[in-house]
């Protein structure tokens, strides 16, 4: 069979004596592509070549150490610090765990896999991460197909039992949290809440990235993520703008730099700098426990809550899938009925004044059946 890899060209992949043959034709046309794989085909027959051997797989941990980690730091450790500590630490748990990291690429069986997060939960880790683990896992599995290391991939699943960050703040609970927190949380707290960001992408927003003049209230620019869906402009509502314009006239209106400066290692607020703050407010406010990203699933919840689509919440939220966004969108029973009437009798094939009409008789039957 052939198949397309990227955006032009077409490989060929077939069983050959037990042995899988997978090589790229380096043709865009799919008719010249067919005609290679058959030629290679009759020439396996004839005996005219052999199969070519393949390099030997790497084990994972000289994978991870040579390839995966050096990718990895490059790409995100400045563009998006989290996604870099995420690859780190997974790595450095892949390959601590020595029955798994010692293995060639090749060799890796979903057992293997189920072996580790045992492993892990053994530790005394939580079951979130141990999925963070696997997570890595597959992803760099993924890489070796991409990289043509691998010619495919085994399913690596997650453990089940997984607690999500899906606590929705409510308005009561929210005023309460921001009377008792501190300025610049309750700042922070008012814009996550109103703009959907996650945490990272509000801590990492710079003032040339607000716009105060665009739409009703100005917008604000997310120009970096874990995704490039993540990219995205967000409209200010009032509070955040009001809670920004604030902070900007109170820092002498500078025209670049970090909206939640602080004395950290980036220069910017990091999670670590709001954690005891964020605990205090908690507890003064008496409010149940939840975390900062809560205020994102909120903002989501509360958006799908007033009838936006998933296409349009999916824009808002930086979502790279349609599919992460369709569950916090419900349709009610009213918004089903009102799209159904929308559709009238035209699309069906005909209308109201052209419906057929049955004889009294046969209308009789129908309502006894």
């Amino acid at each position: 069979m052939i198949y397309k890899r990227g955006i032009e060209i077409y490989w060929y992949r077939f069983m050959w004596q037990g042995k899988l043959i997978r090589e790229s034709t380096r043709q865009g046309n799919d008719k010249v592509a067919r005609q290679m794989e058959a030629a290679y085909r009759t020439s396996l027959a004839k005996g005219e070549v052999g199969i070519r051997e393949k390099k030997a797989t790497p084990a994972l941990r000289e994978f991870c150490s040579q390839r995966v980690e050096p990718w990895a730091k490059a790409r995100f450790e400045t563009a998006c610090p989290k996604n870099w500590t995420w690859y780190r630490t997974g790595i450095r748990a892949l390959t601590a765990y020595k029955p798994l990291a010692d293995v060639h690429l090749d060799q890796i069986t979903g057992e293997l896999a189920s072996g580790f997060a045992a492993h892990r939960l053994h530790e005394g880790m939580q079951v979130s991460t141990a999925n963070n683990s696997l997570r890595v896992l597959r992803r760099i599995l993924n890489l070796a197909v991409e990289w043509d290391v691998l010619s495919t991939a085994p399913k690596v699943k997650v453990l089940s039992g997984e607690r999500r960050r899906e606590r929705v703040i409510t308005s009561e609970e929210e005023a309460r949290y921001l009377a008792a927190a501190p300025d610049l949380l309750a700042s922070i707290a008012s814009v996550l809440t109103d703009t959907g960001m996650r945490p990272e992408e509000c801590f990492r927003l710079r003032w040339e990235n607000v716009t105060w003049l665009n739409g009703r209230n100005g917008v604000l620019l997310v120009a970096h993520g874990k995704t490039a869906a993540a990219r995205r402009v967000i409209p200010m509502t009032p509070r955040v703008r009001a809670v920004l314009e604030a902070r900007w006239e109170s820092a002498g209106k500078p025209e670049d730099g970090w909206v939640w400066s602080a004395q950290t290692r980036r220069g910017h607020v990091e999670p670590s700098s709001l954690r005891k703050r964020h605990a205090r407010a908690i507890r003064d406010s008496k409010v149940r426990p939840f975390v900062l990203y809560s205020l994102r699933h909120t903002f989501l919840t509360r958006l799908g809550q007033s009838g936006c689509d998933a296409w349009t919440l999916a824009r808002i939220a930086g979502h790279s899938s349609i599919t992460m966004s369709a569950r916090y969108v419900h349709p009610s029973e009213d918004a089903v009925l009102a799209a159904m009437s929308r559709l009238g009798g035209h699309n069906s094939g005909h209308n109201e004044k052209e419906a057929p009409q049955l004889p009294v008789a046969k209308v009789a039957a129908s309502t006894v059946q």
